[in-house]
């Protein structure tokens, strides 16, 4: 039997219904209905129980009817117009057809047919005698991507990974435990060119993801996206369909075989002057690059630094990168910020800090009074920057010496107190001490010892460490606390202080053991679940295992690394391959104050770091090429002239917005740089 009526009325939710739902089998589990609108609600599998899947109107207060499963809009020359609630409802046994007027003379045909795959398929249907131009068309799929709360994350929310790159599209909806089953959407009639997010503000926060929108087309409010967008013309008295499978899948490689892909990627970044292989036998163009045919498919060289978009057939599309070689685009991003970063127009010593720059204008931006826009916290990432590109060799040594030094002179005047606590910025309103601030201010004056062999940063170095764990540092997840503790203590040893070397890393391993007794009750810190939370993790339980071979610390280390690989989706898109979502860094860090997702986001990197801190039991080469793929992604951030954005906000729209660009600011994405050259040799 393919369905079946499910009567069992939905009670406790704020629409107070008392109907009855509607359920169709989907493979080993089933869809179930709403039976007033057809609208999905959940998926239940037997293998994933209390996972819902979807979003629950009746537990997140911002997840309204009007953003339910399936609904959507679309607009064009004949006008705009939303379908939700259906004008006529079937069932049966193995289908539910809900019928939309949506336009005059329009309407939306959207049939949901069950079995071994749930077969969902949108058709307009021009009844008028003239053609009818589309414009835009979303569709909504409200994946439950959100943070509750670590341990309910991994056990009921899933990471939405999306890829509209035309007839060759999909989304996959992974559990964020990174258990299966996995819920799967495979595009099989019909073209999706874009993705939009809606309810991404505000008043939403940063716990959630939003509502996801698929798109056939977003020309009317965003031409330009994902390579550009098309028109749908819907002729008179004919019809559009779009047509999709959703299934379960209980590894990546069995979904993406299940995409019948048309081309194959293995590798999405190369430096100028190499080949990314495109394999298979479809057509490839792309501006800005040469394609060659090659053994098993073509190749693409290009001609420029950036992002380029590649054509696959005459219906499929995706993006690869070519960059600048490390050095010279590590060269040319220190000279812009010598240039052009420093607020030369303050007092000594403060005309060394490094602070944010609208790169469209050249104006530095002020703090006002905005702790992510200040001149400490992730500003020291340009601080690390310069002085490990000095510690290289790289950039005019005169010049970066003698800006390190005011710089140094600034941190301890201005970032530093008598305590050892580092302050937010010379000038914020933030009075508490920010435990992430602690191990980058730490690392900056432990690289300068290393630089000029002068005690006294050594010693400064310390005392941040030993102030944060004073304050709390020991069950908190700090971004590079291991890092920073494994420098400074092997410093101290060869200083002749061992005693104080040992006292820090003990503490270090007491934050391992902490961690992993804890399981998923991780603490909530500035978000309440994230990617850069399970990254030092990662990294945390892999050094101090490394160090210890304690190996109870093995286990839950292998397990922290199935959460971190959730994060990123097996997308053939360079900003998008195995880079951890984040949706809100636009907001606080950028210009543009864009939510939605930021694609790379430069704390991606902190995955590639703790994948190369894995030890043998768990180090792969597979792994190994995931970091380094990540590591060259987050290049995509930086220009040829040494400018970077912090946030590419990667939706065509955000709450309508026009996105899919570059926020104009740098601001904090140096760590990606950064972080690259402090794990290489």
């Amino acid at each position: 039997m393919i369905g079946y009526i499910r009567r069992t009325p939905l009670t406790g939710t704020r629409r107070e219904r008392a109907d009855l739902d509607i359920s169709l089998r989907v493979g080993d589990g089933r869809l179930v209905l709403g039976a007033a609108d057809g609208a999905p609600t959940r998926f239940e599998h037997p293998d994933a129980p209390g996972h819902p899947f979807i979003l629950d109107e009746a537990t997140e207060d911002w997840h309204t009817a009007e953003h339910r499963w399936g609904s959507g809009f679309l607009a064009g020359p004949a006008g705009a117009g939303r379908w939700n609630h259906p004008v006529s409802l079937s069932v049966t046994p193995e289908s539910v057809t809900a019928v939309h007027e949506v336009l005059p003379g329009l309407r939306l045909e959207a049939e949901r047919r069950g079995g071994d795959v749930l077969t969902e398929t949108y058709t307009l249907v021009n009844e008028t005698a003239a053609d009818v131009r589309i414009d835009a068309m979303g569709v909504q799929v409200p994946i439950r991507d959100i943070y509750p709360g670590s341990a309910e994350s991994l056990r009921s929310a899933c990471h939405a990974h999306v890829f509209t790159g035309g007839a060759w599209s999909w989304l996959l909806a992974r559990p964020m435990s990174g258990r299966p089953p996995m819920l799967g959407l495979i595009l099989r009639e019909g073209e999706l060119w874009a993705y939009s997010v809606e309810s991404r503000n505000p008043g939403s926060g940063s716990n959630v993801r939003g509502h996801l929108v698929l798109q056939p087309t977003d020309h009317a409010r965003n031409p330009a996206a994902f390579g550009g967008q098309p028109r749908i013309t819907v002729p008179a008295g004919g019809t559009h369909r779009l047509s999709w499978e959703i299934g379960w899948y209980d590894e990546v490689p069995a979904f993406l075989a299940a995409t019948r892909a048309p081309a194959r990627l293995p590798r999405l970044a190369a430096e100028l002057g190499e080949g990314l292989l495109v394999e298979g036998d479809a057509g490839v163009a792309a501006e800005d690059a040469d394609a060659v045919p090659a053994e098993g498919g073509v190749e693409l060289r290009g001609r420029r630094h950036g992002v380029v978009h590649v054509d696959i057939g005459k219906r499929s599309r995706t993006a690869v990168l070519f960059h600048l070689p490390a050095r010279e685009l590590v060269e040319r991003r220190v000279a812009y910020i010598l240039r052009h970063q420093r607020p030369l127009e303050r007092p000594e010593p403060a005309r060394h800090a490094l602070v944010p720059v609208d790169t469209a204008t050249g104006i530095r931006r002020l703090t006002s009074g905005w702790s992510d826009w200040s001149d400490g916290a992730e500003r020291l990432g340009m601080a690390q920057l310069l002085q490990l590109a000095r510690m290289r060799g790289w950039g005019d040594a005169a010049e970066l010496d003698a800006a390190l030094a005011g710089y140094a002179a600034f941190a301890r005047a201005h970032l530093v107190d008598g305590t050892g606590a580092v302050r937010w910025g010379s000038d914020t309103v933030n009075v508490k001490p920010r435990l992430y601030n602690f191990p980058w201010t730490a690392q900056f004056f432990a690289d300068r010892h290393v630089l000029t062999g002068d005690p006294a940063d050594l010693e400064l170095a310390a005392r941040v460490l030993e102030r944060a764990y004073e304050l709390g540092a020991a069950s908190h997840l700090s971004i590079g606390q291991a890092e920073a503790v494994v420098h400074v203590a092997g410093l101290l040893a060869a200083a002749g202080q061992a005693g104080r070397a040992a006292s820090l890393r003990e503490s270090l391993y007491g934050t391992a053991r902490h961690f992993a007794a804890a399981g998923a009750d991780l603490p909530a810190h500035e978000v309440n679940y994230e990617q850069s939370m399970v990254a030092p993790l990662v990294s945390t339980l892999a050094v101090v295992y490394g160090e210890t071979r304690e190996a109870a610390l093995l286990p839950p280390l292998a397990e922290a690394v199935r959460w971190l690989l959730a994060f990123g989706g097996p997308q053939p898109h360079v900003r998008l391959r195995d880079i951890g979502i984040r949706h809100w860094d636009g907001f606080w860090f950028g210009q543009n104050r864009l939510y939605g997702d930021v694609f790379p986001h430069h704390w991606s990197a902190l995955t590639a770091v703790a994948l190369t801190q894995l030890p043998a039991e768990l180090r792969t080469p597979e792994t190994d090429g995931t970091a380094e793929a990540i590591f060259r992604a987050n290049l995509a951030n930086y220009r040829e002239d040494g400018s970077a954005t912090c946030a590419f906000v990667m939706p065509s729209t955000v709450d309508g917005a026009p996105a899919h660009r570059e926020d104009p600011l740098a601001n904090d994405q140096d760590w990606s740089l950064a972080l690259w050259l402090r794990s290489r040799p």
